[in-house]
C-alpha cells in the first residue's frame, strides 16, 4: 500500500515535491487555498491582459533545469525561453543610466566609457565570482550544507567569501559607487541594504553574463503550469480552494491535516509549502517555545507594492528598468514584458508592472492606509513615463492585499535572506522538532527565485523518501 503524503500549498516547491514523490511511488494530495497552482509565480489576468503576479525573471536556468530533470521533465521541452539582452538598466536622478547587457565585453566597455578604468575591474570581478560560483553551486542541491560539504572539492578556500556581506564583496572591486549600487540592485528588491545581504548575491553578475537571464514565453506563470500538468499526469491529486487550518500530531509525530472546512485528512507525512515560519507558528501546535521565540524574531520580507498597468507609447528596452531615487529610499522597478513578447499587447495597449519594495516592519507599522499612500506616491513619479503617452491602472496590490489573496503569513513572503540568516542556516527541509513534517519553499533555500523554490521541493521530497521509502 502506497504511503500517503499531503502537500500544503501548490507553489513552486509544493509542485516539485509532489511530482518527485509521485514518481517515487507515493500517493500524493496537494491542498491549495487558491483556485490555481503556482503561488506567487502563478499568472494573473486583468481586462484581457496577461501579467506575472510576482517573479519577473529567471536568473538561475541551471538550477531550474536540475529541478525539472529531477522530476522527469526537460525544461526546454516544456518551455520556450527568451534570453534577455539588455538584462536590466538602473537609473538615478543624478547619473547616466547604467545598462547591463548579456555580453560581458560589451557591458564592461560601456562602463569604461563612463568611468575610465572600470571596464577591466568589472571583467576581473565577474571572472572571479564565476569561479567561486562553479565551486559552490553544487551546495544548492544539498538539503542543509554544512562544514563537511565546504571541505569537499576545495570549497573551504571560499569560506572567507561566504562570511562577508555583499557590500564587503563589492567594496573590494574598486568600482565606482554608482556601479556597485547598480550591481547590488537585486538585494534592494528585498528592501535590505547590501551591508545585510549575503555575499552569494554577487553571483548574479556571474549568471547574467555566462548562463544568461531568461523570460519564458507565456510568462513566469508558464513554469508552475508545466509542473502542475506533469504532476497531474503522474497521478498527483489536487484539491483547490482548500485552506489548511492545522497540521495535527498524534503520539509525537504528524498524523495529517485539518482543513478550514473541518475535514481531517490522515497522512504518513506532510510537506508544507506554506511559509516556513508560519508553518511552525500557525499550523503546528507542538512547536517548542524556544523555537517559536527564535522564529518570531526573524526579519520578514514584504511583497511590496505593485500596480498592473496598460500603457501606450514607444516600446523601448530594457525589459527591466530599475530606478534608485536616493539615500533612504528603496528602488522602483518598471517591468515591460512586451519588449520580449510583443504579442502580449492588445489594441495598442501594452501590459507593464510598476513596483517597489516596502520593508515589512514599515508595512506593518503604517497599515493599509500607509501602504496605499506609498503606492500612490510611486504612481505619481515621472521617471517611468519617458516613453509612455498614456496609461491606465488595471489593478494594484499592497502588502495587505498580497497577504489576503495569497494566504501569506503576516503579509510576508519569507524570512529576509540576510548574511546572518544564511550563515545560521536556513530552515531545515526535515523538521527537527516535529517528526513527519517537511518544509519546502524559499525559507528553506537562499532566496525567492523560482529555481531555488523548485530545488527546495526536490530536497524536501528526498527527505521524505529517506524516512518512509
Amino acid at each position: 500500500m502506497s504511503r500517503k503524503v499531503i502537500i500544503v500549498g501548490a507553489g513552486m516547491g509544493g509542485l516539485t515535491a509532489a511530482l518527485r514523490l509521485a514518481r517515487l511511488g507515493f500517493a500524493v494530495r496537494v491542498l491549495e487555498a487558491r483556485g490555481d497552482a503556482g503561488g506567487l509565480a502563478a499568472p494573473f489576468e486583468q481586462e484581457g491582459m496577461a501579467f506575472d503576479a510576482g517573479p519577473y525573471i529567471l536568473l538561475d536556468r541551471p538550477g531550474l533545469e536540475w529541478a525539472f530533470r529531477s522530476v522527469g521533465l526537460e525544461l526546454l521541452e516544456q518551455l520556450s525561453l527568451h534570453r534577455l539582452d539588455p538584462v536590466y538598466e538602473v537609473s538615478s536622478p543624478d547619473g547616466m543610466p547604467i545598462r547591463f547587457r548579456a555580453d560581458l565585453g560589451e557591458t564592461a566597455a560601456g562602463f569604461d566609457r563612463i568611468w575610465p578604468g572600470s571596464g577591466p575591474r568589472y571583467l576581473h570581478f565577474v571572472h572571479a565570482v564565476q569561479r567561486i560560483y562553479h565551486k559552490l553551486n553544487p551546495l544548492l542541491h544539498v538539503a542543509r550544507p554544512g562544514f563537511l560539504d565546504l571541505l569537499r572539492a576545495g570549497r573551504w578556500m571560499h569560506i572567507p567569501f561566504l562570511l562577508r556581506s555583499l557590500q564587503s564583496v563589492l567594496a573590494r572591486t574598486g568600482l565606482p559607487e554608482p556601479l556597485t549600487k547598480a550591481m547590488a540592485i537585486w538585494t534592494h528588491v528585498a528592501a535590505q541594504s547590501s551591508a545585510e545581504a549575503p555575499s552569494p548575491m554577487a553571483f548574479v553578475s556571474a549568471l547574467i553574463h555566462e548562463v544568461g537571464a531568461y523570460y519564458p514565453a507565456g510568462g513566469i506563470g508558464a513554469i508552475p503550469q508545466a509542473l502542475a500538468m506533469g504532476a497531474e499526469k503522474a497521478g498527483v491529486e489536487f484539491q483547490f480552494q482548500t485552506k489548511v487550518r492545522a497540521i495535527r500530531c498524534e503520539r509525537g509525530r504528524v498524523a495529517g491535516v485539518e482543513t478550514q472546512q473541518g475535514e481531517f485528512l490522515r497522512a504518513d507525512a506532510v510537506v508544507s509549502n506554506h511559509s516556513g515560519v508560519g508553518t511552525y507558528l500557525d499550523l503546528v501546535g507542538v512547536t517548542p517555545p524556544a523555537v517559536r521565540e527564535r522564529l518570531q524574531r526573524l526579519p520578514l520580507q514584504s511583497p511590496g507594492v505593485c500596480a498592473y498597468l496598460a500603457v501606450k507609447g514607444l516600446l523601448q528596452p530594457p525589459y527591466l528598468e530599475f530606478y534608485l531615487p536616493g539615500e533612504g529610499e528603496t528602488c522602483r522597478l518598471l517591468v515591460r514584458p512586451a519588449v520580449i513578447t510583443p504579442g502580449v499587447g492588445r489594441d495598442g495597449w501594452w501590459p507593464a508592472r510598476l513596483l517597489s519594495p516596502m520593508g515589512h516592519a514599515r508595512a506593518e507599522r503604517e497599515g493599509q492606509a500607509g501602504q496605499r499612500a506609498y503606492l500612490n506616491r510611486i504612481l505619481e513619479e515621472t521617471w517611468w513615463r519617458g516613453y509612455v503617452t498614456d496609461f491606465r491602472v488595471l489593478a494594484t496590490r499592497i502588502p495587505a492585499e498580497w497577504g489576503a489573496q495569497y494566504h501569506l503569513y503576516r503579509d510576508s513572503m519569507n524570512p529576509v535572506m540576510t548574511a546572518r540568516f544564511m550563515r545560521a542556516g536556513r530552515l531545515a527541509h526535515r523538521s527537527p522538532y516535529v517528526p513527519g513534517l517537511y518544509l519546502t519553499g524559499s525559507s528553506t533555500h537562499p532566496g525567492q527565485w523560482v529555481s531555488f523554490c523548485a530545488i527546495s521541493g526536490i530536497l524536501a521530497a528526498d527527505c521524505v523518501q529517506e524516512d518512509l521509502g
